[in-house]
């Protein structure tokens, strides 16, 4: 396992850390504390983290222009204002099914958006992925357990997701013009050895997919074609996402999570749920807008 430059962005021990992001704009990143209900935000050149409380469990943040952001959350989509973090539902999203939150998701490089949801105690089948662009939101697929790595090659002639539950990270052909399948998704690697299981991921400026190893403290580096290239180890045991940040997307954040973890296993892991910065010597992408109404 590759060690490299390491060093801890928030103290916070998240209980799920999730969903984070970059606005290469104002220099900050942004990511979640799913079930504290809690969205960070973190000042790169400062290094000050603020914390918003939120009134519900939200997973994904992407950028609709410099004033607004829109977040997927357990009941809809809802447009926060940067400024003073009022939020109005914009979307309802499985509203009627208060088994399941929204889970994993990024935005493609056309603007759409998506986004996957997650039976609220992981339930077999519970969840399913679905794609959001310009007002309307359609179910991609169902039945999947724990949706999870959703990213996209460069062209955004691919997508890549995985089933977590399952272990299999799979790819599938899109139209680059509207990030609808084309194709049906074919498996770019079944993970078998070692510990963990796949869990959020992105995708860098070569195509090469960065996905944390939930359960295997590191960030397994794969090619479009799905041979592992790198294995990095990260300071705790429960990696869930990274993005690229820093002016020039030359560093790795990477949220980590301590849920399902006992006290012993919290002991023995004392950078648990703490959310780190890693110098990766690879270079990611800025984040597409994403596309809210008409063009």
């Amino acid at each position: 396992m590759e060690q490299v430059g390491t060093r801890i962005l928030s103290e916070q021990h998240c209980h799920l850390g999730e969903g984070c992001t970059y606005d290469p704009v104002t220099d900050t990143a942004w990511w979640f504390d799913i079930i504290e209900r809690t969205l960070f935000q973190a000042n790169l050149q400062s290094g000050a983290v603020t914390s918003h409380a939120l009134p519900l469990m939200a997973s994904v943040l992407a950028f609709i222009d410099d004033q607004r952001q829109l977040l997927a959350t357990e009941n809809g989509l809802y447009v926060r204002d940067v400024a003073d973090g009022r939020l109005a539902l914009h979307m309802p999203l499985e509203a009627d099914n208060a088994a399941t939150r929204s889970n994993d998701g990024r935005v493609h490089p056309c603007g759409a958006l998506w986004i996957g949801t997650v039976g609220r105690r992981g339930e077999k089948g519970a969840g399913a992925i679905y794609h959001f662009d310009r007002g309307a939101l359609r179910r991609l697929y169902a039945n999947v357990s724990i949706p999870n790595a959703i990213c996209f090659s460069p062209d955004g002639a691919t997508a890549y997701f995985t089933d977590s539950r399952e272990g299999i990270l799979y790819r599938v052909a899109v139209d680059p013009a509207n990030a609808l399948p084309t194709g049906n998704p074919a498996t770019l690697d079944g993970h078998s050895d070692g510990p963990g299981s796949p869990d959020g991921a992105v995708v860098d400026s070569e195509g090469l997919i960065w996905n944390a190893r939930w359960g295997g403290s590191c960030i397994d580096v794969y090619t479009p074609e799905g041979e592992r290239v790198r294995t990095i180890r990260v300071p705790a045991t429960q990696p869930s996402c990274p993005a690229f940040v820093g002016r020039h997307f030359d560093r790795l954040l990477v949220t980590t999570a301590w849920e399902g973890m006992d006290e012993q296993a919290r002991a023995a892991d004392p950078d648990h749920g703490r959310t780190f910065i890693l110098d990766v010597g690879a270079r990611g992408r800025a984040e597409p807008r994403v596309r809210l109404g008409p063009a």
